[in-house]
């Protein structure tokens, strides 16, 4: 039985509360900045809570590989857009590693759903 789609969906609202969070904490200067740091609590709070939710419906190892994968990307993003951080090609080679055994567990394994 397939998951349903609102455990992807409060999976995608964790992924993006943690790269948020994850974002936050580099802003805020190791926990020196107060809005940053308050930021990067709440943003960890709600992903937590949101995960917490979804592992009702998928098992914790292909929950967190799904996290890790889509987290990878956002925080990438975020890091080049806000941060001015580069990746070399093999640090993007690695991260499309990741992602490419996160869609083959997913789409072909039986184990990316409670059985």
């Amino acid at each position: 039985m397939a998951a349903p789609l609102t455990a992807y969906g409060l999976l995608i609202a964790a992924i993006v509360a943690e790269t948020f969070a994850t974002s936050c904490l580099n802003a805020s200067q190791q926990l020196s900045r107060l809005w940053p740091t308050l930021g990067s609590i709440a943003g960890y709070c709600v992903s937590f809570y949101c995960l917490s939710q979804v592992l009702r419906y998928l098992p914790v190892g292909i929950a967190y590989a799904i996290w890790c994968a889509l987290g990878i990307i956002l925080v990438t993003l975020m890091g080049y857009v806000w941060f001015g951080q580069k990746m070399d090609l093999p640090a993007l080679i690695g991260m499309g590693l990741i992602i490419a055994g996160v869609l083959i567990i997913h789409l072909f394994s039986r184990t990316a759903t409670h059985g």
